[in-house]
């Protein structure tokens, strides 16, 4: 490792016989990173009943949609017992997450004296046609623009900028 890095944890979700990320992980591994991973699982969304009446003959119809599925590998209390475990006074965290359910971690390891940059993307993703989210949640962002903390943000997009130079 290059740097004062004294740890560097890597948590993700992998597939069963995903050949390629497992060398991927070897790799990181053996570069001294700490991989975390968890075979990642799928779970069915709830379909949703949409209630219609037609305009011309007035009947009402259901129409089921199908809001398919969502991967997970839950790897957030890993990383959490890992953070607490480590976090002392006059260390630096970086957290490549701009997941909000973080917040309450971030706050108990600033009390411990631990400086935390949030590496993430604060652009804002269209999610429809008067709708759009981002990946930096706003208790994150609320918890950067906070005076005196000692938290920033840090966004992902510029630092990808400086890595290509």
């Amino acid at each position: 490792m290059n740097g004062n890095v004294k740890k560097f944890f890597f948590y993700s979700g992998i597939d069963v016989g995903d050949i390629e990320t497992e060398k991927e992980f070897e790799n990181l591994s053996n570069g001294g990173c700490i991989v975390c991973s968890k075979i990642v699982f799928s779970y069915k969304n709830k379909n949703k009943n949409i209630q219609t009446k037609c305009p011309s003959c007035g009947n009402e119809f259901i129409e089921v949609v199908d809001m398919g599925y969502n991967r997970k590998s839950n790897c957030d209390v890993d990383l959490t017992v890992d953070a607490m475990e480590n976090a002392s006074p006059n260390t630096e965290f970086y957290l490549f997450s701009g997941d909000g359910d973080f917040e309450y971690l971030i706050k108990k390891v600033i009390e411990k004296g631990v400086f935390v940059h949030i590496v993430s993307s604060a652009k804002k993703i269209k999610n429809g046609p008067n709708y759009s989210t981002s990946r930096f949640s706003t208790k994150l962002r609320k918890l950067t623009e906070e005076k005196g903390k000692p938290v920033d943000f840090l966004n992902i997009d510029n630092l990808k900028f400086k890595i290509k130079k």
